[in-house]
């Protein structure tokens, strides 16, 4: 595994842990999750818009569109999560 199993299991001999200690690892796994599926979704859809033809290499064209996509890919991610987390704090505010 990832190294993130061992953890949970790792208790202070009792077998038991300390709840806030496993939220913060589970808070830890889902970010991480989080994180790879964004860089999975960014890479197929630059590479579908960008690659025409696979091969050994890029070619500069190609490279060009790659750096740009991704670019725009993580400003479109990155504007989304600050309005849906503006939204929440909004939404908690209330409450």
């Amino acid at each position: 595994m990832d190294g993130f199993g061992s953890d949970f299991s790792s208790g202070a001999g009792s077998g038991k842990m300390d709840t806030g200690t496993i939220m913060e690892q589970v808070k830890v796994q889902i970010a991480v999750a989080n994180a790879q599926e964004l860089l999975q979704r960014m890479t197929d859809k630059c590479f579908k818009k960008c690659i025409g033809k696979p091969g050994g290499s890029l070619d500069n064209a190609e490279q060009k569109c790659v750096a740009m996509c991704m670019d725009r890919y993580m400003d479109a991610w990155n504007t989304v999560s600050r309005a849906y987390n503006s939204r929440l704090q909004r939404e908690r505010a209330r409450i």
